[in-house]
C-alpha cells in the first residue's frame, strides 16, 4: 500500500492568516501515526510569486517526507525554480517524475505564463509521453497537474479549467498504466473520471469554493483548511478520503 497525502492552493502572500493555516495541515501531517509516503502540493503555493512566499513555502514544506510539488497559475516558474527547487531560473514548463516505492509520480506544468487558465503545451504533452513510454507500464504511473480537465459546474471555475482536455484523454488511453489524475485550482474536493480514470481534485488550503446552488458569493473563508489522502492498493486501484482540519 502506498499512502500520499495532496495538499492545494496554499496561495502564501506572507499574510498570518495563509500562514496559519498552511502551518495547521503541515503540521497535521507531522503528527500522523503512520508517515504519509509522500506529500502532493498541486499548486498555487504562492499567491504572487514572490521569492519571500516561496521562501516561506520551503520552510513549511520541510517535512520528513517526500514533497512533490507542481505550479498553478498563481505561481511564478522562474522564482518556482530558484527558491523553492534550488534550479536554474528558466521560464518553460516545470516537469518531474518522482518514484514513490512503486508508483511513478508525474508532476506537470499546466499553466499559462499570465493567465488564470490551464493548458498541458506541446514541450509537456511530449515529455509524458516520453516519460510513460520509457516506464513502459512496468509500474502503475499517476499524473499531477494543477488545473481540472473537466468541468465541475461552476462558472468561475470552468471558465479557468484546462482547455486542451482531449490531448490528455488521448494519451491515457494510450497507457492504461496510468491509475488516475489529480489536481487542484478549484478549491474545492470534487471526484470526477478522464478517459475512464479516476480524476480527483484536491480541495484548498486557503478558502472554499461555495458552489452555485450553495450561495451567490462563491469565496467561503469560514471552512477550514482541508486536505485529500490517495491510496493505491496491490490491486492498482486508487482510494481516495477528504479531511478537514480544524
Amino acid at each position: 500500500m502506498i499512502l500520499l497525502a495532496q495538499i492545494s492552493d496554499l496561495h502564501l502572500d506572507g499574510t498570518e492568516r495563509a500562514t496559519e493555516r498552511a502551518a495547521r495541515v503541515i503540521d497535521h501531517l507531522r503528527e500522523l501515526p503512520r508517515p504519509v509516503d509522500a506529500l502532493l502540493v498541486t499548486g498555487d503555493i504562492a499567491d504572487n510569486g514572490d521569492p519571500a512566499e516561496y521562501e516561506e513555502a520551503a520552510r513549511l514544506l520541510a517535512v520528513p517526507f517526500p514533497v512533490l510539488t507542481c505550479p498553478g497559475n498563481h505561481d511564478v516558474r522562474s522564482a518556482y525554480r530558484t527558491t523553492l527547487l534550488g534550479e536554474p531560473a528558466a521560464d518553460g514548463p516545470v516537469n518531474q517524475l518522482h518514484r514513490v516505492g512503486d508508483l511513478a509520480v508525474l508532476m506537470c506544468d499546466s499553466t499559462i505564463p499570465d493567465n488564470a487558465a490551464g493548458r498541458l503545451d506541446t514541450e509537456t504533452l511530449d515529455w509524458l509521453a516520453a516519460t510513460l513510454d520509457e516506464l513502459d507500464g512496468e509500474v502503475p504511473a499517476l499524473i499531477a497537474f494543477h488545473h481540472p480537465p473537466v468541468e465541475l459546474h461552476h462558472p468561475l471555475l470552468d471558465g479557468i479549467r484546462l482547455r486542451n482536455p482531449d490531448d490528455l484523454t488521448d494519451l491515457l488511453a494510450r497507457h492504461p498504466e496510468v491509475v488516475a489524475v489529480v489536481t487542484g485550482h478549484a478549491h474545492t474536493a470534487a471526484a470526477s473520471t478522464l478517459a475512464g480514470r479516476p480524476m480527483l481534485v484536491g480541495p484548498a488550503v486557503t478558502w472554499t469554493l461555495r458552489l452555485p446552488w450553495e450561495g451567490d458569493e462563491p469565496v467561503d473563508r469560514s471552512q477550514p483548511p482541508a486536505l485529500a489522502f490517495h491510496v493505491l492498493d496491490d490491486a492498482r486501484r486508487l482510494t481516495t478520503h477528504y479531511r478537514v482540519v480544524p
